[in-house]
């Protein structure tokens, strides 16, 4: 699923690094990202992603360390890159007070933007984001995944080249998240390229690189497919017993006292993941759990799912 540009990369960060006093929030991160791509990335609070954007769009300092965009050195030259790039937060930050249509005429004209230009953008914003007919609404009328896509219309508005979004669909439903992310492929079609932060898997699992960040270090990146071959391979067996809540304590229990090779243990729905130091562990598992008197119905190797992947390199990484 990679897509590789041609030519310079669209960002760039070079040992990137952001002190506050003694606490380091980023810590020597290095990573490019192509054009046309979509680059996930990922970390639990407080990893230092949102500081590493900040970085990356000029509003924060780096303590050392150098962050390029569009082959534009931000500390050197930031206004060069704010028409040339779209930026949406955790929070959206619409007005609630204002109109669908008054919020972009607002962020309109903060970008420059004016007369035809402005109409024809803000027709364009309306239509991509599906809110024509709503131009009227009062923002803080707008469901959550409505005000998402408002806040996605303001952002590209100038027709930015690079679109940076800090967990844009935190709390929004799934059906919205879906529409969302159709939003940024129509987008990505156009050429623009989009860095996202996400806490949903399922959103990681359709950007084309990922790098997870942990206490402000890069701790593993390439294509999702690559991420889950690299960390885990064919360490990842699924179980079907017939007491899932009871199979994953057992489990647990063996892991904390070093037996049966197992490394994780995690429960989705009625099946159990283990991850194993390899791939021969089904039938001492299955002994295991037959001894505490839980059948197992099935054991089979599965490819890993990217949770399996991130929470095992979450841990991993300390």
């Amino acid at each position: 699923m990679t897509q590789q540009g041609t030519g310079s990369a669209a960002i760039q960060a070079l040992d990137l690094t952001k002190q506050f006093g003694d606490f380091t929030a980023v810590d020597g991160v290095d990573f490019r990202v192509e054009r046309g791509e979509i680059f996930g990335f990922l970390g639990p609070n407080g990893s230092g992603k949102t500081t590493t954007i900040r970085m990356l769009l000029g509003l924060l300092k780096p303590s050392r360390g150098e962050a390029i965009v569009l082959g534009i050195s931000v500390a050197d030259q930031p206004a060069a890159i704010r028409s040339r790039v779209g930026y949406m937060s955790q929070r959206f930050s619409l007005y609630n007070d204002l109109t669908v249509i008054q919020n972009l005429k607002f962020y309109g004209a903060a970008y420059g933007l004016e007369n035809d230009e402005l109409e024809a953008q803000i027709q364009r914003a309306l239509h991509m984001a599906g809110l024509e007919g709503r131009e009227r609404v009062e923002t803080r009328e707008l469901s959550g995944g409505w005000r998402q896509r408002l806040a996605l219309g303001a952002a590209i508005l100038h027709r930015p080249e690079v679109l940076f979004l800090d967990e844009p669909t935190a709390g929004v439903d799934p059906l919205s998240r879906r529409e969302f992310w159709d939003l940024l492929y129509q987008l990505i079609e156009e050429g623009v390229t989009v860095l996202v932060t996400t806490h949903y898997m399922d959103e990681a699992e359709h950007c084309h690189r990922l790098a997870f960040i942990q206490h402000g270090h890069l701790i593993a990146m390439g294509t999702p497919e690559e991420l889950k071959s690299r960390v885990l391979g064919d360490r990842v067996l699924e179980l079907e017993p017939d007491d899932p809540l009871r199979a994953v304590q057992v489990l647990r229990d063996a892991q904390r006292a070093g037996a049966a090779g197992i490394r994780e243990v995690e429960l989705y729905g009625s099946l159990v993941h283990a991850v194993t130091d390899d791939s021969q562990q089904s039938d001492p598992l299955r002994r295991l759990l037959e001894r505490e008197g839980i059948s197992v119905r099935s054991i089979s190797i599965v490819e890993p799912s990217l949770e399996d992947v991130f929470i095992a390199s979450m841990r991993a990484g300390g």
